[in-house]
């Protein structure tokens, strides 16, 4: 083979593998986002379905306990069914004035069906009826303790611009210790074994936030206010979302029982006093 041919195809083969790298450089460089971008969301995917107690042999202390966080505040949805019996009951009823007595405090009542801020914007997602049982629990607890008035709308701003809003869902856990704290109130965060300290606080006149899972009160995730006990042991709630509940005694275990369990913030009870 002459030289000049020889010439020519070093360089057509030169050409071509040049090519090849520019086209698998090219590729690269397309594909590495769009690849990272699946492995952050699958990563995701797997730390909100692992187990709890396999939470430990991915994560070290405090990246454990922020994960354990994120899992506990975005479980379970808040929002509410518009076709469930609570809308229907509920939603578009005035209940200005409404006070609940029974306990050792007589107890201001939001609901947040109310006619007056069903339809007003909890943060950009949904409506304080869909998904402001946080901080309509809120108002009921800073207003009865504190002597002033605050209702779920403040509330709802006050959750929006603290960071306590948990888009597409309800409120994170820490909407009410948080909460409260901001207003001047004392909490403390108690679990369901805890029942002997929460019993004593509802017998003292204190009010304790609690966060409830699927049972009487929710299909998902739901806050209430525990608000008194009777002498038979009874507790007496004011539920943001239905004032027919808020009407009626409850057996200390379906509260305990039905309590959000791996709750976070301290929860799922949060004892409050003035």
């Amino acid at each position: 083979m002459d030289p000049l041919t020889v010439k020519v195809i070093t360089k057509a083969a030169t050409k071509v593998v040049t090519d090849e790298e520019s086209r698998n450089r090219l590729l690269i460089i397309v594909l590495a986002p769009v690849i990272g971008i699946l492995v952050l969301a699958a990563m995701i995917l797997q730390i909100l379905t692992m187990p709890f107690d396999s939470l430990g042999d991915a994560f070290f202390d405090d990246e454990l306990s922020y994960v354990v966080e994120m899992r506990a505040d975005t479980d379970f949805t808040q929002l509410t069914d518009r076709d469930s019996v609570d809308w229907q009951e509920n939603y578009g009823v005035n209940f200005d004035g409404t006070v609940l007595t029974g306990g050792e405090t007589e107890v201001v009542y939001y609901n947040q069906f109310d006619s007056r801020w069903a339809d007003i914007m909890y943060g950009t997602s949904s409506s304080i009826s869909e998904g402001g049982c946080g901080p309509t629990s809120l108002a009921i607890i800073v207003s009865t303790l504190t002597g002033v008035n605050h209702d779920p709308v403040q509330m709802a701003e006050w959750s929006v611009r603290n960071g306590h809003r948990c888009e597409g869902n309800g409120s994170y856990h820490s909407i009410i210790p948080e909460g409260a704290k901001a207003f001047g109130l004392k909490v403390e965060g108690c679990g369901p074994n805890d029942y002997m300290k929460i019993a004593a606080a509802l017998s003292e006149g204190k009010l304790v936030g609690a966060l409830m899972s699927k049972g009487h009160f929710t299909k998902g995730g739901h806050y209430i206010v525990l608000r008194g006990i009777t002498t038979d042991e009874k507790i007496l709630v004011a539920d943001p979302g239905s004032k027919k509940r808020s009407d009626m005694e409850w057996d200390f275990d379906i509260i305990l029982q039905e309590a959000r369990r791996g709750a976070g913030a301290g929860g799922p009870f949060w004892i409050v006093s003035s």
